[in-house]
Parts: structure tokens; sequence; C-alpha cells
């Protein structure tokens, strides 16, 4: 196996499993495409639904079925825009955000009870490893570069 393929299986199933870890206990789990909308809206408040589909690379008609249902559970609010009336702003709602910060209060406790019961060496290595995980984050996030014209 290469070490892209460990890497990748690794953090899919570090993710897989702190999710299903921390929403065990909540009993109210939504999809991970309604998560990863929220949390966009969250470090992106007043996020345009076309924005949204392109931050998330979706399908704008996905992200607005999307944002219909976070809307009728009462989990995100959308604001017309003055000059655009077909524009719509989208921003988490007081419920949602509660429900953002037990679920993060949930996925810490998780990982700082794991790392508790590493070494100091472990703990040193992982932590040494998260500036160069953002940083493979950010590259996956962004696409390859452009091809030379």
């Amino acid at each position: 196996m290469s070490s892209a393929d460990e890497i990748s299986d690794t953090l899919g199933h570090l993710h897989q499993v702190l999710r299903r870890a921390a929403t065990r206990r909540d009993g109210d789990r939504l999809p991970d495409a309604q998560v990863e909308l929220l949390r966009l809206v969250e470090r992106q408040p007043g996020i345009r639904v076309r924005d949204a589909a392109e931050a998330l690379r979706a399908a704008p008609n996905t992200i607005s079925t999307l944002v219909g249902d976070l809307a009728d559970a009462g989990l995100i609010t959308r604001e017309r825009e003055p000059a655009n009336r077909r524009q719509v702003r989208l921003a988490l709602t007081g419920e949602a955000r509660r429900r953002i910060d037990a679920y993060q209060a949930e996925r810490r406790a998780l990982v700082t009870d794991a790392l508790d019961r590493l070494g100091d060496d472990a703990r040193a290595r992982i932590a040494a490893a998260v500036p160069d995980l953002r940083a493979l984050t950010t590259l996956i996030a962004t696409g390859p570069p452009p091809a030379d014209s």
C-alpha cells in the first residue's frame, strides 16, 4: 500500500470514527452533507447558495435542497439580498450554533482522551504533523495547478 493510500485511508477512517462516536451520544445525527454545509456557513456567514455550491463542489440545486431541509429544521436562515431578491445569504440559527458547539466539544473530548492515552513521543509526532496535514488539506481542496497553455 502506498503512503498516499495509507494517509487517505487513515484520515478517512479517523473522520468516520470521530463522527460516529460524537454523534452516538447526541442521538440527533444530521447527514454528512448537511453538517458540511452548516460548517461552511459557520466559517463564512452570509455565503450565497451558489458560492456554497462551488466551495463544496456540489450542484447549486443540491445545495438549495440542503438549505431547504436545514431551514425547515430551524438550523439555517435565508436572507434575500435587497439589490437582487433572487440572491439569498445564509446564516446559522442559535440552535445550529448550539449543536455545532456541542458536537465540536464532544469531538475535542474524544481526541483529548485518546491523546492522553498515547505516549509523549506519539503525541509530539502527531502535533508536529498537524501543519503539514493542513497544507495537504489546502492543496487537495484547491485542486491541481492549471495546465500550461
